[in-house]
């Protein structure tokens, strides 16, 4: 038999522990203010390719969280002496702190997430 064997055990391709982390890494680093955010983003490209189908939505969606969060949190930041940066971070906070329950939500219902692309929620 040819048959090919796959890259990640059985038993760990149904493992939810590690995007679990990584939401609660981005929920963290909205407390925190911390790197959290940083370390659960890498541990999300590390992960994504071994990764099932449906585990690898989630991880794409938690990338793409990081990566627009940081884009409107930087924009809020750089208006800030405007006065209007400050409503764009906490709208950035709410939508970040938003991603991550909807994430949790479906990664604990073992369901991949159905809109992983999708700036919005």
């Amino acid at each position: 038999m040819t048959e090919t064997e796959p890259a990640v055990p059985p038993a760990l391709q149904d493992d939810k522990t590690l995007p679990l982390v990584v939401y609660a890494l981005y929920l963290a680093g909205l407390i925190s203010a911390g790197m959290t955010g940083v370390v659960g983003v890498i541990l999300a490209y590390v992960s994504k390719d071994a990764a099932p189908e449906w585990l690898r939505t989630h991880y794409v969606f938690q990338i793409r969280t990081f990566w627009i969060g940081l884009l409107f949190g930087a924009i809020g930041l750089a208006l800030t002496p405007v006065g209007i940066g400050v409503v764009i971070i906490g709208a950035t906070w709410v939508w970040t702190a938003v991603r991550c329950i909807l994430g949790v939500s479906w990664l604990l219902k073992a369901q991949p997430y159905p809109t992983p692309r999708n700036w919005m929620i």
